[in-house]
């Protein structure tokens, strides 16, 4: 099988795999829209009953494709976001349980994925980081509400406003993960976790789900307006310059 996203069944859980391995899973485009796709397919399949998420060869997903963050007009830039916000409000809303099996970074885009799963299972491997502001960007698909969620806010603002990279052993000690297993073993651990939904009634797991969902329209309103701004900004292009020729940004406020 090829393709950035690979879905395959296992018993009465689908298994969603980013597979772009030469770009460490980076979320592109494409990736974005056949992951919300392959999520509103397994809402809809009641031989479903759990999702999990997890990355190709050892890494989970190393952020978005920056090849492909080319706006330069607010216009587009908000139609990207509203994209994005879809595809989080899918995650957090869907009447089906989301499990990330984590191995290697889960970074920028992948760090907002994996706190959008309500289980994180994470390989000792594992490393979390913002990463949003080394490119002039603030953090996006919903990490604002899922990361103080688990974390709480004076947590939450140390990780992301200082771009603290968390080991695997540290981010189940802050919460950020829910469980540790070794190297390799993030998958058959999710898969494991995913048999104890087999006694809960899938209505029940679903109005669970939405109440604890919370308040989501007022952060990805917000998300959109700042990211989109951002996403046109002169450090952005410096972020994105400094990341391409593997140095440290000059950034300039504008």
């Amino acid at each position: 099988m090829s393709g950035p996203l690979l879905s395959r069944r296992e018993g009465n859980c689908q298994v969603l795999t980013f597979n772009a391995p030469a770009r460490k899973n980076a979320l592109s485009m494409e990736m974005r829209a056949e992951l919300y796709d392959a999520l509103l397919a397994a809402e809809q399949d009641a031989g479903v009953r759990c999702v999990v998420i997890t990355g190709a060869e050892g890494t989970f997903c190393a952020g978005g494709d920056i090849g492909q963050m080319n706006e330069t007009q607010l216009a587009s830039a908000r139609t990207r976001m509203r994209r994005n916000t879809r595809l989080v409000q899918q995650m957090l809303t869907m009447g089906k349980p989301l499990i990330a099996a984590v191995e290697g970074w889960a970074v920028g885009a992948g760090f907002s994925l994996a706190m959008a799963c309500d289980t994180v299972i994470a390989a000792d491997n594992a490393r979390f980081q913002s990463g949003f502001g080394k490119v002039g960007l603030a953090a996006d698909l919903g990490l604002f509400h899922t990361l103080p969620s688990r974390v709480g806010m004076a947590r939450a603002r140390q990780i992301l406003m200082y771009n603290q990279r968390l080991e695997a052993a540290d981010a189940l000690s802050l919460g950020v993960v829910d469980s540790m297993v070794e190297s390799g073993q993030s998958l058959r651990a999710a898969l494991q976790q995913a048999e104890a939904l087999n006694d809960q009634a899938p209505l029940a797991v679903a109005a669970t789900k939405a109440m604890l969902a919370g308040q989501l329209e007022w952060a990805f309103t917000r998300e959109v307006d700042w990211q989109s701004q951002l996403l046109i900004s002169a450090d952005h292009q410096e972020g994105k310059a400094a990341f391409a020729e593997k140095r440290a940004p000059r950034f300039g406020g504008n």
